[in-house]
């Protein structure tokens, strides 16, 4: 089973999501009017071609208003967006 079905494997995942939160250092970034205007822009030009949607839209601005990485398995939603630096994995 996996993570989207709530088999074993997502108790599994969770516990080695739990380990990673728990022993990272985390900022909060804070939402700014220029996160909001890029991340509207992003709604704009992709919401119909990929289905880019308002929570991604802000994720993706951030990333790319902070200058960072964004590390996703959901690549269907920020390949598009070319000056996002994408760092996809496999969970």
């Amino acid at each position: 089973m996996d993570c989207e079905t709530g088999g074993i494997d997502s108790v599994l995942f969770d516990t080695d999501v739990l380990i990673f939160v728990q022993r990272g250092s985390f900022t909060v970034l804070p939402f700014s009017e220029n996160i909001g205007h890029r991340a509207s822009v992003y709604v704009e030009e992709y919401a119909l071609s990929h289905a880019v949607r308002a929570g991604d839209a802000i994720i993706a601005a951030t990333a790319v208003e902070h200058h960072l990485p964004l590390a996703t398995a959901n690549i269907k939603h920020f390949r598009p967006i070319k000056e996002l630096d994408l760092k996809v994995f496999k969970p």
